[in-house]
Formats: C-alpha cells, sequence, structure tokens
C-alpha cells in the first residue's frame, strides 16, 4: 500500500467518494534501462507560499505554475497558481479563482489556447465523472463543466489525472478500477480525443500504451508538444519512480519506457517546460511534497 504517497491521497479520496455511493501488460522489470539526459536534481521556490506543492504544470507560455496543495483527504485541495521570476522561482499568486470547492481539486492542466482541465469530485455521486475543464484567464477559469466523453460511467472507475495536448485535441487520463481499498486495483493511462465539444475515448489507446501500461500502476502522464514523448509515473513494489518513453510518430504505441535515472526518492507527476530541456516534479521531502526540476540539452 503507497500509504502517505500522491497517489494513495488523492485516491483515498476518490475512495471515500466511491463508498459513500453504493491487468494490462506486464509486472515492471527490475532491470529496466534508465534514461540519463536529465542532470541533478533543482529544487523550486514558490515566493509567499509555505504549503505542499503537488502536481506541478508550466504554462505552454511558460509565465505560470500551476500546482495543488496537498492531496491528504484531512485538508482541503484547491488548485493554486505562481507566476514566473525565473526557471526555479515563481511569486505566488492565490488560489485559482472559479474552480475550488469543498471537495479534491487538482491536477491542473491546460493548453496553448488557455483551455483549462482539472480533477474534481465534486459530483462524482451524481455523474460517476471527475475530470472538468474551463478557460483560465487573468487569475480565473470561467465555464467550468464536466468534460464529456471521458467517463466509463461506471461505479467503480474513475478518472484520476488528466493532461490536454498543447494543441488541445488529445486528453490523456487515468483509468482507475477501485473495489473499496484507499488505493485502485488497476490504474493505466488511456487517451480520449477531440469530438466536437466534448471528447470520445481513443478505439486505439490501450495499442499505443501496450508498454506504458503493466501491472503496476502508471498514472500523472505528461506529454510533449508534438505528442512524441511522454513521461509518467510508475508506482509498484518500491517507491514510485518517473519514467519516460518515446515515438516515432502519433500513430505508432509509445516505446517500452526507461526510468529517469536522475529523478530519486519520493517522486512522482512530471511537467514539461515548453521548450522541453526542464522536468518539473513533487518530491516528498521530509514531511512535505515539494516541486524539483531536472534538465538536460536538447
Amino acid at each position: 500500500m503507497l500509504k502517505a504517497t500522491r497517489l494513495y491521497n488523492i485516491t483515498i479520496v476518490l475512495s471515500l467518494v466511491l463508498t459513500a455511493c453504493q491487468s494490462s501488460g506486464t509486472v515492471a522489470s527490475q532491470k529496466e534501462p534508465d534514461y540519463t539526459a536529465f542532470g541533478p536534481p533543482e529544487r523550486v521556490t514558490i515566493r509567499g507560499y509555505s504549503d505542499h506543492a503537488m502536481e506541478p504544470f508550466i504554462t505552454r507560455d511558460g509565465r505560470y505554475l500551476f500546482f495543488n496543495n496537498s492531496n491528504d483527504p484531512s485538508v482541503n485541495t484547491n488548485l493554486r497558481y505562481a507566476e514566473r521570476i525565473d526557471d526555479l522561482t515563481f511569486k505566488y499568486k492565490g488560489e485559482v479563482a472559479g474552480v475550488n470547492t469543498k471537495a479534491l481539486e487538482g491536477v491542473p492542466t491546460m493548453d496553448k489556447n488557455g483551455a483549462f482541465y482539472f480533477v474534481s469530485t465534486r459530483s462524482y455521486k451524481e455523474t460517476l465523472s471527475t475530470i472538468y475543464q474551463g478557460r483560465f484567464s487573468g487569475g480565473a477559469v470561467t465555464g467550468v463543466k464536466i468534460v464529456d466523453g471521458v467517463s466509463e460511467k461506471a461505479l467503480g472507475r474513475l478518472n484520476f489525472d488528466v493532461e490536454v495536448s498543447a494543441d488541445g485535441r488529445t486528453l490523456y487520463f487515468v483509468d482507475g478500477v477501485f473495489s473499496g481499498k484507499p488505493t485502485p486495483d488497476k490504474a493505466d493511462i488511456a487517451i480520449a480525443v477531440r469530438d466536437g465539444a466534448g471528447f470520445r475515448r481513443l478505439s486505439g489507446s490501450a495499442e499505443l500504451l501496450k508498454n506504458v501500461n503493466t501491472d503496476a500502476l502508471e498514472y500523472a502522464a505528461c506529454v510533449s508538444p508534438d505528442d512524441l514523448e511522454m513521461f509518467f509515473t510508475r508506482a509498484g513494489k518500491g517507491l514510485p519512480a518517473i519514467y519516460r518513453s518515446t515515438r516515432k510518430n502519433a500513430t505508432q504505441p509509445f516505446d517500452s519506457p526507461a526510468r529517469v535515472a536522475a529523478i530519486k526518492g519520493f517522486v512522482e507527476a512530471p511537467a514539461l517546460s515548453p521548450d522541453g530541456r526542464s522536468l518539473y516534479y513533487h518530491l516528498k521531502e521530509g514531511e512535505r511534497f515539494v516541486i524539483y526540476r531536472v534538465t538536460r540539452s536538447l
């Protein structure tokens, strides 16, 4: 059980909601290759903010860092943002207006045109849906609504984590299967594509991700602007780790992934910078989650 982890915390909230309402791939090898292009980790400073910082996302223009506070079910998890001073320093601007409720709101992502997506448990009992969208401008999100076409509308199946492609045409999210335990029995990354005002689940999603999803838990994906490079979190018997997978074109499956060697410790939730040189993530440092980054030359 992944006690005290980000996955444990967010999924125990979802599991509690589920309780109130009532294996693909192979096991990851112990000898997987490492991806060694990134240099040593550096801690990110958010001036004016001292609470937990989790689920980082850097906007496509590099101006803002979106994140949420602790996912622990004992606190109110809300979406927050900070403005860039430099690559390692951001100024806290407060909560993102227009999105937060007394339920869990987390895992922010946004396309290059300001379409904003996040996870919320606010209406799961009524709608069996957890992924929402709106439009971000000036520190606020307007027009908040459920993303149609993603939820499987089945009790015990919950979507946690979402990443939108830079062009806004593709969603990467997690299908979680729960049976009443705090952590999911299964967690795999899945894909949906734009369909009118909503999305539809891609029929070939499992094939495209056949080398990514395993009997371990895969979640928290981020994808390069060309959709050819994916970073994600995998949690098995040991600590969760961040992995990288690539493909030659968007019609081919992602290749077998390699662990990002420079990122160590209790780490999750990768997020690429707009130029692809920096990879941000959260790390459990003592009893607090904080944001770090590693960099590479392209």
